[in-house]
């Protein structure tokens, strides 16, 4: 028996070609477990086989175990796969979808039956999680199973030397799915005439709404910054950087800084968006003066058949919703919202079961790093050394994912996203009960966030009372140290260091600069960012500048002249007072030690993102501005907790004296000076020397590295997300496996 991530990713028929090679008979088959390979033969030959599938196996695969047991078989005159079995609660791994491969590029171009077939596929690449219903992984259980295939697919399905061999969403021309094109003029069915068509319409600067693996996207001219502003515009996308696809890596290199590691990411078969410095820039409107660019490359067929069209390199391709709602997967639904932002439809007439956003990543300190984790990563499971088995953990409410628990394996789903939209809520619901089936999944037990007001623990709460199940409540930020434990299989005391924005504390103030001795149990706050209030509530995260108001009132009071101050000037004289206000009588200003509403402060101070217009504004372009490097940091004190009276002085003091970028570095390196002196504190108390980085603010990469440099150079040993989400994203996985210590 075989298992790990062995269905959907051409594993029976390399299997065939293997034991052909070898001259073994025996079977194969697909089980909701694994993959059970029978075989007849001598020792020696069996073991060189059994040593030939870890060797060669495909490249999207990933064999966690194979058990090799003698047993009395009946005589075998060939090798052959047979039919799927499904034994009772077992599941095996589902893969992941898999970009277009070389192989399948050519045979658009040399296959008589799939010249410009904008769905090919084989046994290597193709639609998979997207499309499944249910497990083992075979064509009725998939959105394929209404498609018949033809003569030719079906007797390359059936031939074992073909790559097409058991490829389970295999179709050609004459078969498979196509592509339908609707404008307010006309309705295109011919694929080189859609090609020619929605080309013409991006050089004329158009927005074409084009159905992709995991749901629809909006595609634009990358350099037209007019179609850019107007698709921003219509999305309602205010100024949140766009998704970029480029032609090719050339056209990528030409814009990005990218190096060998980054190379190698953005052309593996997941195909992420990828995050790199800008080179040069294409439309200003595309990252509105973020020096990075999130870019990609062609991941399905018609986007390599698109770019032999276009005239442009590269394309805005961004997530085909509305607002900060879950991209669209319904054709119906995307043909009566999108029309109304882009100027022409392309569809296909195969159904999204499963939708998925594009994966974002970053390499920082040349490892991966998951912004968000999705189409290319999901439903990949994180192995665990506890069970985990039962258990449903449903995350926090901003950048959502759950995860189930089954054996010893971490199950987690797409990114879902803001659980206060009410479509993204349904989603969250919708999925929890399409993996439940999938994976064949009942709860025993719920964990959820403390914080009474998510609406997951709400959720959560209706699951107790509907189940009659225990509900296990769980502290943000430990979440956030335990996520990471996980991945990296540690269960035992720790150094952890959480920095974020939000998150529902112990004492009832809401938290995100936390120092703690953590393990995977329960947790203990050390030290602390010092308090500082939120004028307004949430309306200071939309509003920078009230936090640098906050901020310097905290520390100056009076004495302070707020007009001495740019970010100040802008702001109605009666706003300021009323700030004052909440802050004197302690009205609507409740407090926050949250890392995130420092750097929104200090990013307003410098003038950078007074008011912000997407989630994480402020600090990204406070870090965006970087572009030297120094050493030097401010001053701060971490006695009682790490207090930044000095340091704002010293930052306000600097305005006049030295340039934005050198202050945004200093201000980066305080912070990692801070992190490096508390947890030498914890040390010399604790004798602890591992150290957790987690939470969304270290998804910093001038953080991230600074901080992993000095602490490495000091002899702490550093674990950081890799697998997960640093951010809310990776909550759930810290949530499954605190909850999973407790219940014992």
């Amino acid at each position: 028996m075989i298992k790990g991530l062995v269905q959907g990713v051409g594993f029976r028929p390399f299997i065939c070609r293997m034991a052909s090679k070898h001259g073994l008979f025996g079977e194969v088959d697909n089980r909701s477990d694994g993959v059970s390979v029978i075989v007849q033969g001598d020792l020696k030959t069996v073991d060189l086989f059994g040593d030939d599938i870890l060797q060669y196996a495909p490249p999207a695969s990933q064999i966690k175990s194979l058990e090799i047991r003698s047993a009395q078989i009946d005589n075998y005159n060939n090798f052959r796969i047979t039919s799927s079995k499904t034994i009772e609660n077992q599941i095996t791994e589902i893969s992941p979808d898999i970009a277009v491969c070389a192989d399948c590029l050519e045979d658009m171009e040399s296959d008589p039956e799939r010249i410009d077939y904008p769905f090919v596929n084989c046994t290597n690449c193709g639609p998979r999680f997207t499309i499944i219903e249910g497990l083992p992984y075979d064509r009725p259980k998939t959105t394929m199973k209404s498609f018949r295939k033809c003569g030719n697919c079906d007797n390359e399905y059936n031939n074992i030397l073909d790559r097409r061999f058991h490829a389970q969403p295999i179709a050609c021309n004459s078969c498979g799915p196509v592509y339908r094109y609707k404008d307010a003029l006309r309705s295109l069915n011919n694929i080189t005439l859609i090609l020619r068509e929605v080309s013409l319409q991006i050089a004329a600067g158009k927005t074409v709404a084009i159905k992709g693996l995991g749901g629809y996207h909006l595609m634009c001219d990358a350099l037209n910054d007019d179609v850019v502003n107007t698709m921003r515009q219509k999305k309602q996308r205010d100024s949140k950087p766009f998704a970029v696809m480029f032609r090719d890596i050339t056209a990528a290199k030409k814009y990005c800084f990218i190096d060998e590691t980054e190379e190698e990411e953005i052309k593996s078969w997941r195909r992420p968006i990828l995050i790199l410095k800008q080179k040069k820039i294409l439309s200003p409107s595309v990252s509105n003066g973020i020096h990075t660019i999130g870019a990609m490359l062609p991941y399905m067929p018609v986007h390599y058949l698109l770019f032999k069209s276009l005239k442009t390199p590269a394309v805005v391709l961004t997530s085909g919703n509305l607002s900060d709602e879950p991209i669209i997967c319904d054709d119906h639904m995307a043909e009566k919202q999108l029309l109304s932002v882009a100027d022409s439809f392309l569809s296909y007439n195969r159904q999204i079961l499963n939708r998925a956003d594009d994966s974002v990543i970053r390499i920082i300190n040349r490892e991966t790093t998951i912004f968000r984790r999705s189409r290319g990563f999901v439903p990949q499971p994180v192995d665990l050394k506890f069970s985990v088995d039962g258990i449903l953990a449903l995350g926090a409410e901003q950048k959502n994912s759950f995860c189930i628990g089954k054996g010893y394996q971490a199950v987690m789903s797409q990114y879902i996203g803001d659980l206060k939209n009410p479509a993204t809520y349904n989603f969250f619901i919708e999925t929890i009960d399409r993996f439940s089936d999938i994976f064949r999944f009942r709860p025993e037990l719920i964990a959820c966030d403390l914080h009474p007001q998510y609406l997951s623990t709400h959720y959560a709460e209706l699951f107790e009372n509907e189940l009659n199940i225990p509900l296990i409540r769980v502290q943000h930020h430990h979440a956030h140290i335990a996520s990471c434990m996980a991945e990296h299989g540690l269960d035992e005391s720790v150094i952890g260091v959480s920095l974020d924005g939000t998150g529902f504390g112990s004492d009832g103030n809401i938290w995100g600069g936390e120092f703690m001795i953590a393990d995977l149990k329960e947790s203990t706050r050390f030290k602390h960012f010092d308090y500082v209030p939120m004028p307004g509530g949430e309306k200071a995260v939309d509003e920078p500048w009230r936090m640098a108001y906050s901020y310097i009132f905290k520390y100056s009071g009076d004495i302070f002249d707020y007009e001495s101050l740019s970010v100040f000037n802008s702001i109605e004289t009666k706003k300021l007072s009323m700030i004052k206000e909440m802050l004197v009588k302690k009205i609507n200003a409740p407090l926050t030690s949250g890392a995130g509403r420092l750097f929104d402060a200090v990013s307003a101070i410098l003038g950078l993102c007074p008011e912000a217009t997407f989630d994480s504004e402020a600090p990204m372009r406070l870090e965006s501005v970087i572009d030297c490097e120094t050493t030097d940091f401010y001053p701060f004190q971490a006695d009682t907790n790490i207090v930044f009276a000095e340091t704002i002085k010293a930052i306000i003091d600097d305005l006049h004296k030295q340039k934005i970028s050198v202050i945004s570095a200093k201000f980066h390196n305080t912070i990692a000076r801070v992190i490096l002196e508390v947890s030498q504190q914890i040390r010399k108390v604790t004798s602890l020397k591992k150290v957790i980085l987690s939470g969304g603010v270290f998804q910093n990469k001038y953080l991230l590295e600074k901080s992993l440099y000095l602490l490495k150079l000091n002899g702490f040993k550093v674990f950081t997300n890799h697998l997960v989400p640093s951010n809310d994203g990776g909550i759930s996985l810290g949530q499954i496996s605190i909850a999973s210590k407790i219940k014992r």
